[in-house]
């Protein structure tokens, strides 16, 4: 990390839209994965004809970020199923329940991501395989983007985060919360100003607390200089490699750590995308897709570990079904030997939420108004590609408003609206910089 750097790498160049893009055409390459059955721990499926009926369980009671835990247990929350409904998307469905995007996407790659088919059933995975570090203070797993923050009394709570790009990456080791601020100020660094002068898009050099701020309303200031764990404007950023090395949560999450996490706190920053962990008398093994870098090493030390719980289990496992696992990476714990027996009625429990009335955070479209600016940010012949563009446009931070207006066979995406032409102009000059989109401006059908 350059000694140059100031305070915070919150975004990368492009904008959340042009990593959420480039996010999506990644994991369309994981519908080609062959998916294998695993007898006694299935590998899981979602649409409304696959799964059978599940046990109900009460929406607002459902576990998202408090968990208890025992000291031989490795193995948090339960699955989730819940059913699809018109106009959702999965950042939205990510969101209320505290999910990254890389998450939800990764445990259901046959699903679309803005425009998912209303009565599908989506897999919410809300289990989680606790890091193999220390079990104290915060503890960040890069390849799983999920913070643990343990409280002592065998009490964790989690949280799903953004983390650094490739070529900023976030840092490993450890370290420890030196200080904390509510409604921080971004110094934006030399490198992120160069970047964005080189787009056309000069910053300031301080950004002052407000929605324009991509620190959110809390941050904690780590002792590594230069890295925070702070809040983000761009909450659909959470579950990506978005950030120039720090490490993001959704607003109401950030604000629960910031209550929680004392002065001096330890932080524990680790790479681990293959998890092994136990409960009630079951091994489980929980896959993500490693780092190109780090691939190799991290599959010759899992293979190395399930050699040696086989040999002191005295069970054999089924390596095909280890390795189907691995390949498809969805990042759900998997139950892959039981070692007490008795214990296979427990494995892999699958509960159904309801769909909730209303999704948190979830944007809102203002009514379209004859006195108002607008964008035209793109004209489509396909409905879906419409509908598609106008979800990843409804998801920059802070917000754009837009909705699909269609005449015959051509689909118009429109943001706005705007009250005046300045903001109509600020728009636009987002779209082309974060999606590389060239609006046109629309003036009001009548003037105020």
């Amino acid at each position: 990390m350059p000694s140059s750097r100031r305070i915070d790498c919150p975004g990368s160049t492009h904008g959340v839209g042009h990593l959420l893009l480039q996010f999506l055409r990644y994991h369309i390459t994981l519908l080609l994965v062959f998916i294998v059955g695993l007898s006694g721990c299935a590998s899981y499926k979602t649409t409304k004809r696959e799964h059978p009926p599940l046990p109900s369980y009460p929406e607002e009671k459902l576990e998202r970020n408090d968990f208890f835990f025992s000291s031989d247990e490795d193995v948090i929350g339960r699955l989730t199923i819940i059913k699809i409904e018109e106009g959702d998307s999965l950042p939205d469905i990510a969101r209320h329940f505290s999910l990254g995007i890389n998450a939800v996407s990764a445990a259901n790659p046959e699903i679309d991501l803005w425009v998912p088919k209303a009565g599908d059933r989506l897999l919410l995975p809300t289990s989680f395989t606790l890091p193999d570090a220390p079990r104290s203070g915060i503890v960040i797993n890069l390849a799983t983007m999920r913070l643990f923050h343990f409280r002592g009394g065998g009490k964790v709570s989690t949280y799903p985060i953004g983390v650094g790009t490739k070529e900023r990456s976030s840092p490993l080791g450890q370290m420890y919360v030196k200080r904390k601020k509510v409604r921080p100020t971004w110094f934006v660094p030399a490198s992120i100003a160069e970047d964005h002068r080189k787009k056309g898009d000069p910053l300031p050099a301080t950004v002052p607390p407000g929605p324009l701020n991509p620190l959110g309303d809390y941050a904690l200031y780590l002792s590594k200089s230069g890295y925070l764990i702070h809040g983000t404007n761009k909450p659909a950023s959470i579950g990506l490699r978005a950030t120039n090395g720090c490490i993001r949560l959704y607003p109401e999450d950030i604000k629960k750590l910031y209550e929680n996490a004392p002065l001096r706190t330890p932080v524990t920053i680790v790479n681990r995308p293959y998890l092994i962990g136990k409960r009630d008398g079951v091994v489980y093994l929980e896959a993500h897709t490693p780092d190109k870098d780090v691939g190799r090493a991290a599959t010759e030390r899992l293979y190395a570990k399930l050699k040696d719980i086989e040999k002191k289990s005295g069970r054999t496992l089924d390596w095909s079904k280890v390795r189907a696992v691995v390949a498809e990476a969805k990042g759900i714990p998997v139950p892959i030997l039981e070692i007490s027996q008795g214990s296979v009625q427990r494995i892999g429990e699958i509960v159904e939420v309801s769909r909730p009335p209303k999704l948190y955070g979830k944007p809102e479209i203002p009514e379209l108004r004859n006195d108002a600016w607008y964008v035209l940010a793109a004209r489509l012949r396909d409905k879906k590609d419409a509908q598609r563009l106008a979800a990843i446009i409804n998801h920059q931070g802070p917000p754009i408003p837009a909705r699909v207006i269609s005449t015959n066979d051509i689909h118009r995406v429109i943001a706005g609206p705007f009250n005046d032409v300045a903001e109509a102009k600020e728009a636009a000059k987002r779209l082309k910089f974060d999606l590389e989109i060239d609006g046109v401006l629309v003036e009001p059908v009548m003037q105020k």
